[in-house]
């Protein structure tokens, strides 16, 4: 330890950057990878159709058109389901109804995790207002077996190869030596904002240092809120004693940031109006749970009209910001009718919901906004760090900084490199300890990149039938990132990091022709059918590519000069 506080932070930075660098530029990467993970599983499903645009319709008369839809073609459904255009990826109107060759199908589960839509129990139609017709969608089930953007989001805190539990603990105590290190580098730096606009290229270890400082700097306040919301998204995993104390040491939970008691979102005394309804039997929007529908659907009776309810509700919301309407036992004297309004502020579940009598119009309850001021401040946080709420603008923006997270750490691990370096020359050999940190920020900053774009590559090449293909994705990620390790350490460290980036760039560049050659949905049709969600995963990947050939070009052109200098 030296002496003097801030020689302190300084060593304190060094090593806690150090030790948990590699795991940290892995969460960093592939959390990034989450803020897109709907649109990377639909380039990785090319079977599921191109994203459709709905034609100009007010709500009220769309719904009509459903309800007319719906009557002739789901009679007996226990439940009808009508989301209206405008959310993220939802650009066409849509309805569903269960299937009713599908076991459990006459319900929802309270709350499914990231990534699952239930598709598989329902029946789902891509519906035209205007002709008042709808077109089978084929669900997530019928297309190839992937863990898509999904399973790259997961690896943040899940990890891999090791058990969810141990997941967990090891990604929180790397973010607790991240929150130490980002506040120990700001109490070293005392002229961190001075130092936010100086760069000095082609100055080895300074100009290393002046990108790490420019990089941590500029992304600071997105460092800190993405850390200290991450301790707090598994917190009861990391402080259980309340938890404990609670509920008994006999009482265990799944650790998936959702279902323990402890977090707001799965536990009913937070919550009021409909939410408490489940401990009635109820589930999240206030409606009777699976046999409660068929046993209280009462006698039969008209739908009243749907249109009017939704004109009620946008003179109460304003115009354009209903979401979706759920029908429980349309045609019956128990039909209910819960409309709800497109998410507002940070928390995706704060919108509010009206509760309709099916037959009367009558309205029966308006949900209140979410209670206590605790619910409010845990899920505010936990939104801030999933970015769920973000519309387009700011989910680049997320991405962008996640990206300038990875750079952070990238630079810090190359810096303890780079300090060292002259000193291993000096003394004519390399420790063991240099070279292994040489090569593991190799296989880090180069293999996990590297192991994404594999991920992609098995993605297309894999048979589709193949039964372990998800697996198989998953294993060619590491796969891929072992092997960066062992080049690391049979080649010499500046021909490692050239031959690493050339390989890595071209892997990214030639995604899109790969995508070309084996399905249809390449940019050549994808661009003029206006789905960008698909288009934007090429032109994205290609310019990944094109970023990191110049990187690996100016790699090069350096250690060329280098070995001139030398000699």
């Amino acid at each position: 330890m030296k002496e003097g506080f801030r020689q302190s932070m300084a060593w304190l930075h060094n090593w806690s950057g150090l030790i948990v660098g590699w795991v940290l530029f892995f969460v960093f990467l592939t959390g990034t990878t989450g803020y897109f993970d709907d649109e990377i599983t639909r380039w990785m499903q090319p079977e599921r159709p191109l994203a459709s645009i709905a034609p100009p319709m007010t709500p009220a008369a769309g719904v009509a058109k459903a309800q007319a839809y719906l009557a002739r073609t789901a009679p007996e459904a226990p439940r009808w389901s009508i989301d209206l255009p405008g959310g993220r990826g939802q650009t066409a109107w849509t309805v569903s109804w269960p299937r009713p060759d599908r076991p459990g199908s006459s319900h929802r589960p309270e709350r499914r995790a990231r990534g699952d839509h239930g598709e598989g129990r329902q029946m789902r139609m891509l519906f035209d207002p205007v002709a008042g017709s709808g077109t089978p969608l084929p669900s997530r089930a019928d297309a190839r077996d992937t863990s898509g953007g999904v399973g790259l989001y997961r690896l943040h805190y899940r990890l891999h190869y090791v058990s969810q539990a141990n997941a967990i603990l090891i990604v929180g105590a790397c973010t607790m030596l991240m929150l130490l290190a980002i506040v120990s580098g700001i109490i070293t730096h005392k002229k961190i904002f001075k130092d936010f606009f100086t760069f000095r290229p082609a100055k080895g270890q300074r100009s290393w240092l002046d990108m790490h400082n420019v990089i941590s700097v500029c992304a600071l306040p997105f460092f800190l809120m993405i850390t200290y919301t991450g301790l707090m998204f598994f917190m009861y995993a990391y402080m259980p004693a309340a938890m404990n104390l609670t509920y008994g040491l006999e009482r265990q939970w799944d650790n998936d940031g959702y279902s323990n008691p402890l977090n707001p979102r799965a536990n009913a005394q937070f919550m009021s109006g409909p939410e408490r309804g489940a401990e009635r039997g109820e589930d999240r929007r206030g409606r009777p749970r699976g046999a409660a529908i068929l046993q209280e659907s009462g006698t039969a009776a008209p739908l009243a009209d749907l249109s009017s309810m939704v004109t009620r509700a946008e003179t109460l919301w304003g115009q354009g910001t209903v979401e979706s309407l759920i029908v429980e036992n349309p045609g019956k004297s128990r039909a209910r009718v819960t409309i709800s309004r497109f998410p507002r502020g940070l928390t995706a579940d704060a919108g509010d919901r009206m509760r309709f009598d099916g037959v009367t119009a009558a309205l029966i309850e308006r949900a209140p906004p979410r209670g206590r001021g605790t619910w409010q401040v845990q899920d505010s946080m936990i939104a801030l760090h999933e970015g769920l709420f973000a519309g387009p603008v700011l989910r680049w923006l997320y991405f962008a900084s996640g990206l300038l997270g990875c750079a952070m750490v990238g630079t810090g691990l190359i810096l303890w490199t780079v300090k060292r370096r002259q000193k291993q020359i000096n003394a004519g050999r390399s420790d063991y300890g240099f070279r292994l940190v040489e090569c593991l920020n190799i296989a880090a900053i180069i293999g996990m990149p590297l192991g994404i774009a594999a991920y992609f590559w098995a993605n297309r090449l894999l048979p589709a039938p193949l039964e372990t293909r998800a697996a198989w994705e998953m294993h060619s990620l590491f796969i891929a990132i072992g092997m960066v390790l062992f080049w690391a350490a049979v080649r010499p460290p500046r021909k490692a990091w050239t031959e690493g980036l050339c390989l890595c760039a071209a892997a990214y560049a030639l995604l899109p022709p790969l995508n070309a050659l084996t399905t249809d949905r390449h940019l050549g049709i994808t661009v003029p059918a206006g789905d960008w969600g698909l288009a934007g995963f090429d032109l994205t990947v290609a310019g990944i590519g094109l970023a990191l050939a110049i990187a690996a070009r100016r790699v090069a052109a350096r250690s060329r000069s280098d070995v001139r200098g030398a000699r």
